[in-house]
Order: structure tokens, then sequence, then C-alpha cells
């Protein structure tokens, strides 16, 4: 028997609109006329009206009425799941539809837990799931990342035969790759027989989402060439987003050409990962320009801004977006205010920095997490406040991670601070052969040459290889990779003579090798040709061998600038007319007319 509670509740409901007075009057409620009504339903006051009335007429045990009930309680947007759940309660004999469209409800009400339950009761009542039942189960677990249930459920499928369904291979391919399982993905895409485009769209997401880049624009290549040549926002976001995070912009460029082409308006998802790829690629202009041109910004959209003027120094505009929205009535989050600090450390605004880490607190009501204490110890330590940044870390509410300890060490060897740069490095769970790069640049700076071949010996002993600095270049859809002292190349005597051609013009901007930059104890004659090579060089060197057309050329660094090739590439960009753009491992560096955009702070 239904709850004298919901009895009491539905009754005292019973009312007076027009509609549901003439159903009352007609003492019935067809089955046609039930399910127009409930289609009008607009909340969840009309539909307790509905259900007072199917009580009142002891249609309650029917179960196309009921079901129904349920159903719309459960999946419209302004349902309500205690409600759907009581109504379901008494159903004496509930179906897979009706099953189906409980778990639905909770996954989109995100209770993918309640879902997995009411699967399990599924189950325990004898009724047999069918295909429209796994994809959004799988889709609870992929919310969960629960992998163990995934694989239960997946055997599932197989015993009910139900593996070859187009929509739950889809399902179990964006499940495995959600939770990282990525090489089962890869199994279920292989077995299928036939493959949509969601079904290049999740493993090409799953990728994206492992940061496995390469394999995104592999697969999407492949995608191509297997004759799906449609293709849809969502896939898109994901491959712009691989181009982003390789620098491919000129394929970027592509696929925005491709949805200008194809797509009458893009949603705000699609715009956002535009602004983002033209942002980290370096043309900001290009990336600011879409944006100001977006009908709808929301938080993400200007987190992405925020942080790409934070890439180039550019504190000012990123204060100013972020005032603009505060004044749209958007709430800041953790990730907007990382990228408001990250610009005050790049543009050296110490005091700015530190009133808003605690307005962040204070106003916004938002915890410093790891990441935020990271920007300030990189503030403090660029600004030279090494000692400052020490004491903050000291004083973390939580345990610093190494990114934190690695922070410092940098700022140390920038300063030259060697007893906390010998703190930091200490500190570091992790040692990698950066860091070892770092402590044994410290000691060389110092003149203490036998720590230097210390730590040299002792990253020999632990296996590491020295991360060589590497530059690359992009240069008609194919990026060029150089590292310092590449004579690699097929074109290397051409690129080394354009060397030697640029430092002749050079000198007559009176530019002199800054030999300090070579911490290696030998003369200074073998220190200028060890500058000379450096990676940087090679690819300016090789970017205007084969790039005359162009006045932009774009280099991506894997490690921190030296000062030489800093104050080199603001002359070649003066004498050869270039606009530079170099993106080192934390900021954006924009050489034009032989300055820096990062106003020699970096």
């Amino acid at each position: 028997m239904i709850g004298t509670s919901v009895l009491r509740q539905t009754h005292v409901l019973m009312l007076q609109d027009d509609h549901f007075q003439n159903l009352e009057c007609n003492h019935s409620f067809k089955e046609q006329e039930f399910i127009s009504v409930l289609k009008n339903c607009n909340s969840i006051a009309e539909i307790k009206q509905i259900h007072a009335q199917v009580i009142k007429l002891d249609l309650i045990w029917n179960s196309l009425y009921a079901n129904n009930l349920v159903v719309t309680c459960a999946l419209s947007d302004w349902g309500s799941m205690d409600y759907a759940c009581s109504i379901f309660q008494q159903i004496d004999d509930p179906d897979s539809y009706v099953f189906n469209s409980l778990i639905r409800g909770h996954v989109k009400n995100m209770n993918p837990e309640d879902a997995l339950y009411v699967f399990d009761e599924m189950l325990e009542r004898g009724v047999v799931p069918d295909n429209f039942t796994f994809p959004i189960l799988l889709k609870a677990c992929t919310n969960l990342r629960a992998i163990k249930e995934g694989n239960q459920i997946h055997a599932l499928i197989f015993k009910l035969g139900l593996d070859h369904d187009v929509y739950i291979q889809n399902s179990l391919i964006n499940m495995y790759g959600k939770c990282k399982e990525i090489q089962h993905s890869y199994a279920v895409f292989h077995n299928m027989e036939e493959r949509t485009l969601s079904s290049w769209s999740a493993l090409i997401s799953s990728h994206s989402g492992l940061g496995m880049f390469s394999d995104c624009l592999d697969l999407f290549r492949g995608m191509n060439e297997d004759g799906c040549r449609k293709t849809d926002e969502s896939l898109l976001v994901s491959v712009i987003s691989a181009c982003t995070h390789l620098g491919f912009l000129d394929l970027g460029r592509s696929l925005h050409a491709y949805l200008l082409r194809n797509f009458s308006k893009l949603n705000v998802a699609v715009e956002t990962s535009l602004v983002d790829l033209y942002v980290k690629c370096g043309s900001i202009e290009k990336g600011l320009s879409l944006f100001d041109r977006m009908n709808v910004k929301n938080q993400l959209s200007y987190s992405v801004m925020i942080s790409g003027f934070g890439l180039y120094g550019g504190f000012h505009e990123a204060h100013k977006l972020f005032v603009e929205m505060i004044e749209l009535g958007l709430q800041p989050d953790h990730v907007v205010y990382v990228g408001l600090l990250s610009s005050c450390a790049h543009a050296g605004s110490v005091e700015l920095g530190l009133e808003f880490f605690d307005r962040m607190r204070l106003e916004h009501g938002i915890e410093p997490t790891v990441q935020h204490y990271g920007c300030m110890v990189d503030l403090l330590g660029r600004a030279g406040k090494v000692k400052e940044a020490f004491a903050l870390i000291e004083g973390m509410s939580m345990e610093p991670n190494d990114v934190v300890w690695r922070s410092l060490l940098t700022s140390c060897r920038l300063h030259n601070e060697l007893r906390l740069g010998e703190i930091a490095a200490k500190r570091i769970l992790l040692l990698n052969v950066g860091d070892f790069t770092m402590l044994s640049d410290l000691y060389a700076r110092n003149g203490m040459w036998d720590d230097v071949a210390a730590v040299r010996k002792e990253i020999v002993e632990m296996g590491l290889s020295r991360n060589l600095g590497k530059c690359t270049v992009e240069m008609k859809r194919r990026v060029y990779a150089f590292v310092s002292q590449d004579r690699s190349h097929s074109d290397s005597s051409r690129i080394y003579e354009m060397i030697h051609q640029m430092e002749w013009q050079l000198r007559f901007e009176r530019y002199c090798p800054d030999l300090s930059q070579v911490l290696f104890d030998v003369d200074d004659e073998e220190k200028r040709q060890l500058l000379s090579g450096h990676s940087q060089k090679l690819a300016i060197a090789f970017a205007l061998l084969n790039n005359s057309g162009s006045r932009v050329i774009r280099i991506v660094r894997n490690v921190r600038m030296c000062g030489d090739c800093h104050a080199y590439t603001k002359l070649v960009s003066m004498i050869y007319e270039k606009e530079i753009v170099v993106k080192d491992r934390n900021v954006f560096h924009r050489f034009r007319d032989g300055r820096c955009s990062c106003r020699d702070y970096w």
C-alpha cells in the first residue's frame, strides 16, 4: 500500500486546475490523456496533482501509470528523485524500462553510487538488463572511476550477448579511458564491427584526458583515413587541446578554419579551447580577439585568458579581466587565482600578489592549495625574496610537495642562494636530473668544482641522463627539434654558417657572449663555442633559412632560457626584423625590435 504520508500529501494537492477538474468529472483517466498531461508538466507540484488523481481513480496499481510517473519525476529538469523513488517503491513488478529510468535519473542528478544500488536491486528482483541499461550504468562507473565495478558489468555484457552493441561499446571505450585503462579501450575499439563518430570521439577523448596528445592526432588522422570524415564539436575540442599542448599552431588554425566552414555557431567549450590554443601557442592577440567576440563567456573562459596573460607577464590585462569577471557575477575559483597569482609572479608584482593571496582566502573563501603556495613561492623567489619564500613554505598548512621545493631551488639558482638551495634539494623526495643540474650549477657559480664533480658522479651512478636543452620549431606543419651542439640535422652545415653570419651582424650591435652562462671549467674560447651551439640559436638560424616569407618565428623550449640566449634573441629580432616568440618552461617571451615582452624579468 502507498504510504499514508504520500497519500496525505497528494490528496491535499487535488485542486483547482481546470484540466484536472475535467479529468475528475469524467471519472476516468484514459492512457492517452494521462501521457499528454505528463508531457505538459512543468513542475513537481503538477506531478503531485496528477499523482493524486491517479490514486483517487485507483490507477496507481496500473504499471503504465506508475512507471510513467517515476520516469517523469526522475528525468525532468524540474523533477525530484526522492519523489520518483517514493512512487517506485509502490510498484510490485517494475520492468527494465522503469529501472533504466531510475538509474538514468540518479546519474543525471550526480548520484552514481545510487545508480549502482538500483542496478543491484534490478538484478535481485530478477529483471534482466537490456541494451539501454548498460550505457548509462557505465557512465555511473566512469563518474566514480569504479574500474572494478566496470569490469564486472563488462563481464555481464558478454554473458548477455550484448558486447557487439555499438552504444555499449562506445560507453566501454569511454569508461576504460577515463579510468586510465587505455589498453582496454583499444581492445574494445579494435573488436568493433562498425565504428561510429562517437567511437572515434570516445577513444580520442580518452587519450586527451591521459595527456597522450601525439596519439590523439594520430587517431584523428586514422579516423579520416578510415572514411569517417564527419566530426563534431566535442571531438574537435580534444584535438584542439592536443594541438595546444604540443604547440602545433598551424594544425590548430586548420581546425579553426574547418569549424568556421562547417558550424554556423560554436559553443562556449569550443570557443574557449580555441582561445587556449592561440594563447598557449604564442598568438595572444588572436586569442584575445576571439575572447572579445565570444557571446557567452563562463568561468573557464576567463580563467584561460587570465592564465594566458600570466604567461606573457601581462599582469595589468589579467587584473582587468578579473575585475570584469567579478562585475559579471562570475565567482572566481582556485584555478582563476592560480592564473592571477602566476601573472603576478611573471610580472614581479609582489605586493599585489600578496594582496590577491589574502583576498582569495578572506573575500572568496578559497583555501590555498599547494598550487597557490607554489605560485607564491615562485613570486617571492623570482623577486629575490628567497628567504621570505622559504619562510612561507615552512608555514604552509599542508605538506609542501616536490613542485614547491623545486620552485625554491630554481629561485636559489637564479639568485645564487647556495645554503637554501642545498636545503631545497634535500627536501625534494624524487630528485630528477634537472634538480641535480640546478644544484651542480649553484656549486659551479660559487667555484666549488669538487662538489660539481660529486653531483655529476651521483647522476651517473643513479643512471640518470642529463636533460639536454631542446628547442622545437614548427615549419609548414612539420616540427623540427634541436638540442645544444646539434649537428645531426641534414642542413647542419648551412645552419652553422647562418649562426656565423648572425654573430658577425651582432658584433656591430656590441653583442658580447655572456661566458658566465657556461658552467664548465673550460677556457673562454671553448665557452664561446658552447654558447654559439645553444639549441635556441640553432632553431632561430634554421627558421631564418627556411621561413623568410613569415615575419613570426615560434620556438618552444623544454628548459628555462639562459641570459645569453635572451640577449642574443633580442638583437636578432631587431637586425632581421622578425618577431620571435619563445615559450620556455614557464613563460612566453616575445622578442620584437630588440625588446622582450618579459622586460628582462623571467
